[in-house]
Formats: structure tokens, C-alpha cells, sequence
């Protein structure tokens, strides 16, 4: 029994769940297709904070796996090793086993060993630690697919090719849904990966598992990841400042809905961002709702495609500088969600800008002050 959750079922026994619905959240003239999914717990035990992250084990694309299949002169009823060691057929350790898209150094180093001359530009950029950038470069884009495509003369046995590859890692979701006001289910907040490189279609893993294979009640192994550091304060009265924008507002929701359902005073304030009002505005009723009902204290918008200058979740801050000192003086949380890369460094910037500024201190006591709100458990981030 998991003992953080007082359930049978943990990542090394994932719960397969129902999936129930599948709605797509961004309108049709959207750039990106984000949905929001809904799955059920029901008779699992499973339990879990407004904050953790859902763990999810996606399987891969079956018209990949055939086309890979095909490309083996395989028929995929071949017997080889499952991840776990046990013997499985080929169809199913490429549908649910391995990572079939990203190669692997593994993969590589086969193909540079069968290929010999024919992949000496691939053998050259992995000999040479120096050129790791070059080789991520070359990579960007680039499938297990394509390269037994440019090499399809090479021999590979069922059993020598799945020995290639890594195992198929579950993904992790922030939970976007309070249990005080779902019950036994769980909400998520997924951004649908497509894109096109060297004239192929791709698709991610387990968002388009989501999006496209999920229909008619899809059981889909799942697991509870708590995030300790992601958490609400204890006091439902004390301000909480929120940064969320695209599907990083998906723990905010799940923070929101529990703030209403303890009814604790507390204000808060969110920031989101999307690119365009009209066909980006995740959970646009809920979020002006909340607002009418006063749960939402603040609610900031930034759509960085809606005017010539982008503008973004930073700018918005920007702009209420001096209130939201104020609330960090008053002891409010300050969280962030969503892009690790870019996102939250700028958030950050403009957090450390915002004390410089409001409190006449210099950059590197603003520093200071930033740093004892992380130590005070304050300032808090999820990103990926």
C-alpha cells in the first residue's frame, strides 16, 4: 500500500483509470489545440493535494509502431524482451514498452556500427564531446523512424533493435482539479504537440495519446506524485499570488476550486497569458466566474498576439508593481507554473525588479528579499 496516498496502486502499480472526457479548451482559430481531459478514480484509493502532478503511462502511436514494424521486415508477433525483462511480442514492447521516437546514443552507436561509411556524419558529431551542440542540433527533429528510413538495407533482429531503446517513461501532469469539488476524479490541462520536421508529421507522446486515443473509456495506468513544495499555504486566509499562463494554469484552477471549497477569506490573484483572447482564454467562464463570485481577487490577462508589441504575463506584473509588494509585505505566496526555459526566468526578473523598485533597496537586497521568501516557503515553482 503507497503510503502517501493509502492505495494499492503507486508508479510501480499504476491504477488503470477511465478516461471520461476529452474537450478541447482552444478555439478553432486557435495555433495550438490544449484540452482539458477528465479521468476517473473511482476504486482506487488514490488520493491527492491540490498541487501534485498526475503520472500517466501514455503508449506510443500504433501507426508507428506498424511503420517500424515494417521497416524490421518484422510482423510484430516476433518474441522479444519487454522492459521489465519478460517476453512479450515485438507489437507490444513497440506500442507500450520503449521510447520508439527520441533515438537513443544506444541506437546511434548501431546504426554507426551497421552503417559504417554511410553514417559517418552522425559517427563524427558522437565521437567528439565538444561538438555536443552540434549533435543536440542535428538531432532536433529527427525519429528512431527516419534513420531506418535513410538506412532501410540495414539488418536488425526483433530482439538486437528493442535492446536499442530507452524505456517509455510516465508523464507527469500538474493536477488542475481540487478533490473537494470533483470528488473521484482528477482533471488535467494538456497542450497537444504537432509539429512537422523533414517533411514528416510528428506528434508527442502521451499529448496526442491523449487527444487522439483516448475515446470510448480508455483505461489509462496512472499514479499520484505528490509535490511537497507546491503547496498551499496551511492559513486559507493568507494571499496568494498565482503566475500561470498557457497550461501552466492548470494548478491554479485545482488552487482556486479548493480555496472556494474551504472558504478561508484568503485573496488571490492570477496572472494568465495566452496568445490570442478570442480562441486562447483557458477556462474563461470558470476564471470570470470565480472573479464575480469574489474567489478571484485579481485577475490579470496578458494575450501577447492581440496588439503589434508581444505582451506577456511579466508586463502584467510590471504594471501592478506596487500592489503586489504590498501583498508580498503582507505575507502573501507567490507561485509560478508553466515554461521552465523562458517563463519563469522572466517572472523572476520582474519579481526581483518589483522589490528593487517598490522598496528603494538595491538589486542585491532585492535579491535577499527574494531569496528569504523561497527559504519562507513563499515563493514557490512548478515548471517544466
Amino acid at each position: 500500500m503507497s503510503s502517501e496516498t493509502g492505495s494499492i496502486y503507486s508508479r510501480k502499480n499504476p491504477f488503470p483509470a477511465k478516461h471520461s472526457l476529452n474537450r478541447r479548451l482552444s478555439g478553432a482559430a486557435s495555433e495550438k489545440d490544449t484540452r482539458h481531459h477528465e479521468i476517473s478514480l473511482e476504486g482506487s484509493g488514490l488520493a491527492y493535494e491540490v498541487g501534485d502532478s498526475l503520472g500517466v503511462f501514455a503508449s506510443n502511436d500504433p501507426l508507428l509502431v506498424q511503420e517500424i514494424i515494417s521497416m524490421l521486415g518484422a510482423t510484430g508477433e516476433e518474441t522479444v524482451s519487454g522492459n521489465e525483462g519478460s517476453p512479450k511480442s515485438l507489437r507490444e514492447v513497440l506500442w507500450k514498452d520503449y521510447v520508439i521516437t527520441t533515438p537513443s546514443k544506444e541506437f546511434l552507436a548501431a546504426i554507426i556500427a551497421k552503417a559504417g561509411d554511410a553514417a559517418e556524419d552522425i559517427a563524427a558529431l558522437t565521437a567528439d564531446l565538444s561538438r555536443k551542440k552540434e549533435l543536440e542540433h542535428y538531432l532536433w527533429g529527427r525519429e528512431v523512424i527516419d534513420f531506418l528510413l535513410t538506412h532501410p538495407k540495414l539488418q536488425w533482429t526483433p530482439e538486437e533493435f528493442v535492446k536499442c531503446l530507452r524505456k517509455l517513461q510516465p508523464r507527469l501532469y500538474s493536477i488542475a482539479s481540487s478533490q473537494k469539488a470533483v470528488g473521484e476524479a482528477v482533471h488535467l490541462t494538456i497542450a497537444t504537440v504537432r509539429y512537422e520536421t523533414f517533411g514528416r508529421k510528428r506528434n508527442g507522446v502521451a499529448s496526442t495519446f491523449f487527444a487522439d486515443r483516448t475515446g470510448g473509456g480508455v483505461r489509462v495506468p496512472v499514479f499520484v506524485h505528490t509535490a511537497k513544495h507546491f503547496r498551499l499555504p496551511e492559513d486559507p486566509a493568507t494571499p496568494v499570488i498565482m503566475v500561470g499562463p498557457g497550461t501552466g494554469v492548470a494548478p491554479f484552477r485545482a488552487f482556486l476550486q479548493e480555496r472556494k471549497a474551504l472558504g478561508g477569506g484568503g485573496k488571490n490573484w492570477l496572472f494568465f497569458g495566452e496568445q490570442r483572447r478570442d480562441s486562447d482564454y483557458l477556462y474563461q467562464s470558470e476564471l470570470e466566474t470565480l472573479r464575480q463570485e469574489g474567489i478571484l481577487s485579481h485577475l490579470d490577462l496578458a494575450f501577447s498576439r492581440d496588439q503589434p508589441e508581444k505582451f506577456y504575463v511579466q508586463h502584467k506584473m510590471r504594471e501592478a508593481s506596487a500592489e503586489i509588494f504590498a501583498w508580498l509585505q503582507a505575507g502573501a505566496h507567490f507561485f509560478v507554473c508553466g515554461d521552465g526555459a523562458r517563463m519563469a526566468k522572466d517572472v523572476d526578473t520582474e519579481l526581483h525588479a518589483i522589490v528593487t523598485r517598490e522598496s528603494g533597496c538595491s538589486p542585491e537586497q532585492a535579491a535577499e528579499y527574494v531569496e528569504t521568501l523561497k527559504k519562507a516557503k513563499r515563493y514557490k515553482k512548478d515548471v517544466y
